[in-house]
């Protein structure tokens, strides 16, 4: 495999990786970090007509390329060990790019029916109104129910490594089997799991999503998504879903997420050791009603779990206290360290009630389906005091 980033060699650790990957000294000031280029255009040759304005790695026009979005995805190619990679203006965005350069009408896909809500919307009411293309949403932890649901027509069979927000775990392996029976291609969203806790790509996947607005960014303070894969198949995305359908990135994002990845190998050791701390916390508590979380042994995965994820569970669990909503409501009122908000793989430590409407609910496991959850993304504060914070609120509100 052709490196990502010629000026490093191909056989760097994580950490290593995280802060040299796409880092170029700039030439005109000598230095040492990429810097923030922001005009929307670069110097053209002589003669202009000679130009393939199609190009994506020509720095020309930010639609198709800039400079700063061409550091980030040699960072992103290398942390998730793949050929190439393209960067775009959101998680969102990312799924719908594959979407929109992989299918075409009459086309059938298989998707997980524990995700994202945006790309359960996509795929269980937008593609199919829009463009006609059919999909079946089904539990991807049945693999009888996946093998079912393929079909001649099947293009891409669509998972997330650990589900948002059950935590139900996709066998990637096993899916890349089944998908590649009929060559269909395994798209992965590893959003809950970046590297280096899994590399979809090397257990068989075809394509890895990651809204980079979360774990890979770090810091809540930009937004932007990546597609990682094959060379061939990552061009014809930027090409069709980028340059064609313009859903770049801003390249002020991209400095800022290429500038927050460099710690990721280190916060997401740390995220993940007080994660699994604060899962026994809750579990071991009469006054949580239930815990999901990858790293507990009442999991219904930890087996599955043990093997994808040797390097831990990552930092995301869905739990809930005992009563109800009001009494969901009432406990994170008094939380006072964790923030109530949306989103993940902060700094910060947050957290966000979920509600139950919907039809994508009635695919969720008991009794998330009835109840609601409670959503919690672990940060890098201290364990012990996000378990003070979490039991004085218990003390307070039940």
């Amino acid at each position: 495999m052709q490196r990502p980033d010629p000026e490093c060699p191909d056989t760097l650790g994580d950490g290593s990786a995280a802060v040299h990957v796409g880092n170029h000294r700039d030439e005109a000031t000598g230095a040492i970090r990429q810097p923030l280029t922001l005009s929307n255009s670069y110097a053209l040759p002589h003669d202009p007509r000679e130009v393939d304005w199609g190009v994506t790695d020509q720095l020309l026009y930010t639609r198709t390329t800039g400079a700063n979005q061409r550091s980030l995805q040699a960072k992103i190619a290398a942390l998730d060990h793949a050929e190439d990679a393209v960067v775009l203006a959101s998680g969102v965005a990312a799924m719908h790019a594959v979407a929109f350069a992989l299918l075409e009408t009459g086309d059938h896909v298989v998707v997980s029916d524990q995700v994202y809500e945006a790309t359960w919307n996509l795929f269980a009411e937008l593609l199919p109104r829009k463009w006609g293309i059919t999909a079946d949403l089904v539990p991807i932890d049945d693999l009888e129910a996946v093998r079912a649901a393929i079909g001649p027509r099947t293009r891409l069979v669509i998972a997330e490594t650990v589900a948002n927000p059950t935590t139900t775990i996709a066998d990637v392996p096993a899916l890349a089997e089944l998908a590649h029976a009929v060559g269909a291609l395994l798209v992965i969203d590893a959003t809950y799991t970046p590297p280096p806790l899994i590399r979809p790509l090397e257990l068989g996947a075809d394509l890895v999503i990651h809204s980079l607005t979360k774990y890979i960014n770090g810091h809540g303070d930009a937004i932007g998504g990546s597609v990682s894969g094959r060379r061939a198949l990552i061009e014809r995305i930027k090409l069709e879903s980028m340059v064609d359908a313009g859903g770049i990135i801003s390249p002020f994002n991209a400095w800022l997420i290429q500038r927050g990845s460099v710690t990721l190998p280190l916060r997401i050791a740390r995220i993940t050791e007080t994660a699994q701390r604060v899962a026994e916390f809750l579990d071991a508590d009469p006054r949580i009603a239930w815990v999901r979380f990858p790293g507990l042994d009442g999991h219904p995965q930890r087996e599955l779990a043990a093997r994808l994820l040797p390097r831990g569970a990552g930092g995301m669990m869905t739990f809930a206290t005992v009563g109800g909503p009001d009494d969901y409501n009432r406990f994170v009122a008094n939380l006072r360290l964790i923030t109530s908000a949306t989103s993940l793989g902060h700094d910060e430590s947050l957290i966000v009630h979920v509600g139950t409407d919907g039809a994508r609910f009635q695919a969720y496991p008991e009794p998330m389906r009835s109840g609601g959850q409670l959503r919690l993304s672990i940060g890098l504060e201290d364990a012990d005091d996000l378990i003070a914070d979490l039991a004085a609120a218990l003390d307070a509100a039940l």
